[in-house]
């Protein structure tokens, strides 16, 4: 075994002298914070309720950090800590380095934080950043090494979009509905054909929808996520139910993984997903009169 993954294991059993049950409770709980539903119901939330320029950078960084976590995972081909010694107080599959969860956590809440503008809201994001990535080494499904990993990966996208992302979506919003569309999936697509695996199926196929819906929904759905706070709750619980039925429903009725087909559906219950996330909703909010109708274009996304 590696020195390093050997150090990992023994720091590992370390923190498993101090577990308790309320304290496993804690950590589980912070690592759901980082889970992948947990995100599927923020970025609609956002989008729906608060500010679709916030939802639509959040969505699409997430996507675009699990697309580069997955292919680098299956480059790199890491064990964690479970393959090598019963040390897992919780379930993972797929290799370990670098974590998902501390490199999702660094993106997304960063990005939050940098919307938000806050310096107290910039102490509690470091604070889930930190917490969201320990909670993986202290349930033993990640050695630390991995979590360090994803940290720094989280920060080098989150600089990367503070130094190109504004310019890229002034670019995209540039373009009309066609052209935007035509961009989703050709990139979805090519995204796949490059590294066809379940994980970049969830990946790409939220992007797709994602896109497709947001560009025909800036054109067609005057949709507006202001509005009575009751009406705002009203229309997330609405939303929310589709939203768990495609994702969980579908998952139920299609074919599932090992099964024929298994990929193609998968990419089309993640983009149906996407779709009514940034298209069947607001309209359907609108119909219901659930949504007031926004009086001027769609705002620029870029800050």
């Amino acid at each position: 075994m590696p020195p390093l993954l050997e150090w990992g294991l023994e720091f590992i059993q370390a923190i498993a002298t101090v577990r308790t049950p309320a304290l496993n409770a804690i950590m589980e709980g912070f690592t759901t914070l980082g889970n992948q539903e947990t995100y599927l119901l923020l970025v609609p939330l956002l989008l729906w309720c608060v500010e679709l320029s916030l939802a639509i950078r959040l969505a699409l960084a997430f996507v675009a950090s699990s697309y580069l976590n997955t292919v680098l995972k299956d480059l790199l081909m890491e064990p964690r800590p479970c393959d090598l010694a019963p040390v897992c107080i919780s379930e993972a599959e797929g290799y370990g380095l670098p974590s998902g969860h501390a490199q999702s956590a660094v993106l997304v809440w960063g990005l939050v934080a940098s919307q938000v503008r806050r310096g107290w809201f910039w102490v509690v994001a470091i604070l889930l950043m930190l917490l969201i990535g320990f909670s993986r080494v202290y349930l033993g499904v990640h050695f630390p090494t991995d979590v360090l990993a994803g940290w720094v990966l989280g920060l080098a996208l989150l600089m990367a979009y503070f130094r190109w992302g504004a310019k890229i979506e002034s670019w995209v919003l540039g373009l009309g509905p066609g052209n935007q569309i035509l961009i989703a999936v050709a990139m979805a697509l090519l995204l796949f054909l490059i590294h066809p695996v379940k994980d970049v199926a969830a990946a790409v196929s939220s992007f797709a929808g994602l896109g497709i819906g947001l560009a025909l929904m800036r054109r067609y759905v005057p949709f507006s996520a202001s509005g009575p706070l009751l009406q705002r709750i009203l229309r997330f619980a609405v939303g929310a139910v589709v939203v768990l039925g495609l994702f969980v429903g579908l998952r139920v009725i299609l074919p599932a993984e090992g099964e024929p087909l298994y990929l193609p559906f998968r990419l089309l219950r993640y983009g149906l997903v996407g779709l009514w996330t940034t298209l069947g909703a607001p309209w359907l909010f609108l119909k219901l009169r659930l949504a007031p109708r926004r009086k001027e274009p769609a705002p620029p996304m870029a800050a």
